[in-house]
């Protein structure tokens, strides 16, 4: 009997208890956070239902900053094909088994340094096309020397592999840090109506109002790769020199740039209220009088 009573004392305090309990103390308390602060937090989604159901607000826009990482959607995508790929290899199934985890390591190294290179640098379409032409006429005139083999077992040498946990990981890092943007961008967001331009920043809505004629606004969408993946930036710039312009990058740019013209092309003013009374209704007219019929006479 003691030593049943051990056994449960033990297991009541072991590794794995104490972490389910710290998980259900991490879990209890952010729901009592939510409970509590739910009627005081102003969130972006909100706002955009409050000008949604505004009956005299038809054109207003509402956006948030996405990470810059969020550029390398195509890195994480790749990696999550690795993963498969060499999860069926470590599990030797069928054909998969004679895959060489160095070639997979390589295709997603390549992707990976053409993404770095095309996110960090801006590049343009046109600077694209030129980088491209210059390759292939470097390749072609170490194909007339006999140089190409020699010049591509350089990158041999860069060959690296990693199991299927690790390219999974990477790609869950990275969702996890898009993740975290999406989420910042519920209480740090721009709210644009015709009238004024509110920036919200903090659970607490701490924000200001500024007037539409104190700031104007530029669509950017030079960079390749954002407007491959549907990005673009919308700045704010202020005609206070002294105020850093706001710049934002928005998914789905070419739907907010119709939405932030139609907006700023608007101009809402208030209804004025009738100032005149409105004249008392005329009384109905009087009843006709009744029509006397002469007598009628009579033979004797």
């Amino acid at each position: 009997m003691e030593e049943m009573v051990v056994e449960e004392q033990s297991f009541l305090t072991s590794n794995g208890m104490i972490a389910l309990y710290i998980a259900l103390a991490v879990a209890i308390a952010g729901v009592g956070a939510w409970l509590l602060m739910r009627s005081t937090l102003q969130t972006r989604l909100q706002t955009e239902k409050a000008l949604r159901l505004d009956p005299d607000m038809s054109d207003w826009l509402v956006i948030f900053g996405w990470t810059p990482k969020v550029l390398y959607v195509p890195t994480m995508l790749a990696a999550l094909v690795a993963a498969v790929l060499m999860f069926l290899h470590e599990s030797g199934w069928g054909m998969f088994a004679g895959i060489n985890p160095k070639v997979v390591g390589g295709i997603w190294f390549a992707i990976f340094f053409v993404n770095f290179l095309v996110e960090e640098y801006n590049a343009t379409l046109k600077m694209l096309i030129i980088v491209f032409s210059c390759t292939g006429f470097l390749l072609l005139w170490l194909h007339l020397l006999g140089w190409v083999t020699g010049f591509l077992g350089l990158f041999g040498h860069l060959a690296f592999s990693l199991s299927s946990v690790g390219y999974l990981l990477i790609a869950l890092i990275g969702a996890l840090t898009i993740g975290v943007s999406w989420l910042k961008g519920l209480f740090y967001y721009v709210s644009i109506t015709p009238n004024n331009l509110d920036t919200k920043s903090g659970p607490a809505e701490a924000g200001e109002q500024i007037g539409r004629e104190d700031y104007s606004t530029k669509i950017d969408t030079r960079d390749f790769l954002e407007r491959l993946l549907g990005f673009g930036r919308i700045i704010v710039i202020f005609k206070d020199g002294h105020r850093p312009p706001i710049n934002l990058l928005v998914w789905r740019v070419d739907k907010k740039a119709q939405m932030l013209d139609k907006v700023r092309a608007k101009l809402t003013v208030d209804r004025p209220q009738d100032v005149f009374q409105r004249e008392p209704p005329l009384p109905p007219p009087p009843p006709a009088p009744p029509q006397s019929t002469p007598p009628q006479q009579t033979i004797g």
